[in-house]
């Protein structure tokens, strides 16, 4: 999320009212998936049932059971007894609550504090024992608040439904506070624990990945090939493993699905009130239930397993993205009101734990947009980060994670500032780190970590500043090369910069010890233009009607080009082209994102986070043109894929390390001499070749050569040394004259070009892929 989704948001989920989540829990927790033991746990050999629950500030915590999701009063409830560790727990006889409850166990927890104590006398839907909202430390205690346990393992249903859309319930202040929330509240769902396989994660090196960056209800809505039944969801999702497999893909990153507002989507056919995106998490660890084709209790958890084991046995890893920067609670619902907050979880259980608030205790404190910081540099409210992720990794069988707004995980102070820095161990950040194994380098047995290295304000902006062990989506990567492709003569960019950035970002990652595949490159992502979009459109236009909008929000600076030559459609599509095969050419990891392969346009719309419309799901109704930019896509990430040399775990050398007498790397200009300090500076630039020692990465090919031509007319390139006895050979050229089905060589169909000193001539703003053999 960036701060085009944050600006969006932040005015419709502090007005919007999300509620609070119910919750499936399993029996049994393992001490490998829960290391703090939180949530509920079934003890077999005695057939009991455990509830746990944290909060160090709670006078009086209770558990409340239930028939039913919504509708009926609780069948009973039972009072919590808290430990020296601030653990509140009760166990009860699971086979008394089976007859009482005749199958399904729904629960929910009421907590009372110092702003609101208990008084015996206290009933559902009154103020007995109430004092005030906030208190001077903080605390937001209402027991008339059903709150979600924070370990749960699924969500009955979204607070927000078709039937009871207001969000009144939730609320705290003068006017909603002795509203009881738990006749249409979710409440938690206690189930059997799974021991479903997740299949044999892959083990390949993030070097080695191409990532593709989808919403797992977009990738298959859409789909007629897809049975109607399963369109949406991961079951959906599973039956495309075959197709990504087949474009190139090695590992699928989901925006986020663990538990979000998104069921009342589908209420009316606009996108008033829409959360497609799922940026505002209700759970760390429930699947959203949406996204199941099975909505039967522990039914999300299996059918997400099940789309996991059908990418693992496909060899694709799996990403989620997750955001444990902020929460679904939301923030004020009005500017300097502090009275007046959503309840939901972790607000209601223990504000000052699971929140940074500001230094009066009054509100939060917010570099997100969307509500506030959660408190990641307190050791509780990160033992439920560090559970959701093992959780999530252990159980549910992800491979990697992608986080959101990931700067504030590197916070330095709990309440009343924000400081990123990379340096605390005792952060969130480098616990992550420590507690997990880092994939290594060269591939095996570990996690993937990737930062979307920004927030709101501060030193919150940190590409290239987070510690050793992260890797992070290159921001500089994606504007630079945005603004050489589309902005020349209006933005300065020089060929060194280029050249650092076509070489893994050196200037970013090496000086802390990291390596080029710490740099996840991208041209476009969820948030913003697509790739058509980015090479068509001069200006965001997100006021369309519905299915294409309205959206609010969005990035008025997009380094967008609608490439305005006289065949203007054509000079598009060959300037994505240039954009796509950059990336894929780049030392790195590349990230595209889904519908790139085709060329899928939202019209301008560049922050689509409230579309959930037949226009921001994937479409596989492609006419020629689309056809046409899919085979070059996956003759791009073939050609990635089969040469090792354009994935280097190292930065390149320009040394000669093998004796052969040709340097690891060397720049040349168009002429063919080599490019000195003064020709990458001059910012008059605009042609650049280098050439790879292919032989130095164990491969077959002696030399890969890549020219850019970023000029508007064609440029004769001079090709340089290919090797002893060896010839260049044309595996691409993004020119228009080669636009086709066939516009990639397979290997072995490289078409010969010639040796050194060959003239090549080069069409204006387009990219050359030569090989040597």
């Amino acid at each position: 999320m960036t701060f085009n989704l944050i600006k969006a948001q932040s005015r419709f989920y502090i007005q919007c009212l999300l509620l609070c989540c119910s919750i499936v829990t399993s029996y049994s927790v393992s001490a490998a998936i829960n290391q703090h033991q939180l949530g509920v746990t079934h003890q077999e050999s005695n057939n009991t049932l455990t509830f746990r629950i944290y909060s160090s500030r709670a006078t009086r915590m209770a558990v409340y059971l239930y028939a039913n999701a919504t509708g009926s009063h609780e069948i009973d409830h039972y009072a919590l007894t808290k430990n020296s560790d601030d653990i509140w727990s009760v166990t009860l006889d699971k086979a008394r609550l089976d007859g009482r409850l005749q199958g399904t166990v729904y629960y929910g927890y009421r907590a009372w504090g110092p702003n609101w104590p208990y008084h015996p006398s206290w009933q559902k839907g009154s103020n007995i024992g109430f004092i005030k909202d906030v208190d001077r430390y903080g605390n937001r205690f209402n027991p008339n608040k059903l709150l979600i346990d924070p370990y749960a393992k699924e969500l009955s249903h979204d607070h927000l439904t078709p039937q009871w859309d207001s969000g009144n319930i939730y609320a705290s202040g003068n006017r909603f506070r002795n509203l009881d929330s738990a006749l249409k509240a979710p409440k938690g769902i206690v189930v059997a624990y799974s021991h479903q396989s997740t299949g044999v994660k892959p083990t390949g090196a993030l070097k080695d990945d191409v990532i593709y960056e989808v919403h797992v209800r977009g990738l298959t809505k859409n789909d007629e090939s897809i049975p109607a039944n399963f369109r949406g969801t991961y079951q959906g999702a599973a039956l495309k493993a075959g197709y990504l497999a087949d474009l190139g893909i090695t590992a699928v990153e989901f925006l986020p699905v663990q538990e979000t507002q998104n069921d009342t989507n589908d209420v009316v056919a606009s996108t008033e009130g829409d959360n497609y995106w799922g940026y505002m998490t209700l759970n760390y660890f429930a699947p959203d239930r949406r996204y199941a084709a099975d909505k039967s209790p522990g039914g999300p958890t299996k059918e997400f397993k099940s789309m996991v084991k059908a990418f693992h046995d496909k060899g694709i890893k799996v990403f989620i993205d997750v955001v444990y920067n902020h929460t679904g609670e939301g923030g004020a619902w009005k500017q300097g009101d502090a009275s007046t907050y959503n309840l939901y979880s972790w607000r209601g259980l223990d504000n000052p734990t699971y929140y940074s608030l500001t230094a009066d205790r009054q509100h939060n404190w917010d570099n997100t947009g969307v509500g506030g910081n959660y408190n990641t540099l307190n050791p509780i409210a990160q033992n439920l980060i560090i559970d959701s992720l093992d959780y999530w990794q252990s159980e549910m069988g992800v491979d990697g994670f992608r986080f959101d707004l990931a700067s504030v995980l590197g916070n330095s102070c709990e309440h009343g500032c924000f400081h990123f820095d990379k340096t605390l161990k005792n952060n969130a950040l480098n616990r992550i780190t420590d507690e997990f194994t880092e994939r290594p380098a060269l591939g095996g047995q570990g996690t993937d970590f990737i930062a979307e290295s920004w927030a709101i304000g501060g030193n919150s902006y940190q590409v290239g500043g987070f510690p050793k062990g992260w890797s992070e989506w290159n921001g500089k990567y994606r504007d630079t090369i945005r603004k050489d492709q589309n902005q020349m003569g209006q933005e300065s960019v020089s060929l060194g910069q280029l050249a650092n950035f076509f070489t893994g970002s050196a200037n970013l990652y090496q000086d802390d010890g990291r390596a080029p595949w710490n740099s996840v490159n991208f041209i476009v992502a969820h948030d913003g233009f697509t790739l058509k979009d980015l090479y068509s459109c001069n200006e965001k236009n997100n006021q369309h009607l519905w299915p294409l909008g309205p959206s609010d929000g969005g990035e008025n600076s997009n380094h967008s080009w609608a490439q305005g030559w006289h065949n203007q459609a054509q000079e598009q599509r060959k300037a994505a082209r240039n954009g796509f095969a950059l990336l894929m050419l780049s030392a790195g990891t590349p990230m595209m994102t889904g519908g790139d392969e085709y060329l899928r346009s939202l019209k301008c719309n560049n922050n689509p986070y409230n579309l959930d419309s037949s226009a921001n799901w994937l479409s596989y109704r492609w006419n020629t043109q689309q056809h046409h930019f899919n085979a070059f896509a996956k003759g791009m990430i073939a050609f990635r894929k089969g040469h090792s040399a354009l994935r280097p775990a190292h930065f390149y050398s320009d040394k000669d390390n093998n004796a052969n007498v040709m340097e690891q790397l060397r720049w040349f200009k168009s002429d063919g001499s080599v490019a000195d300090i003064g020709y990458f500076n001059d910012a008059n630039n605009h042609a650049i070749a280098y050439r790879i020692d292919s032989s130095e990465f164990s491969e077959s090919t002696a030399a890969i050569y890549i020219a850019y031509n970023g000029w508007s007319d064609q440029v004769e390139f001079t090709l340089p040394w290919p090797g002893q006895g060896k010839s260049w050979y044309r595996v691409t050229d993004t020119a228009n004259w080669n636009e086709g089905a066939n516009s990639v060589n397979s290997p072995g169909n490289e078409e010969y070009i010639g040796g050194e000193y060959t003239q090549y001539g080069l069409a204006g703003r387009a990219v050359l892929v030569l090989i040597a053999k």
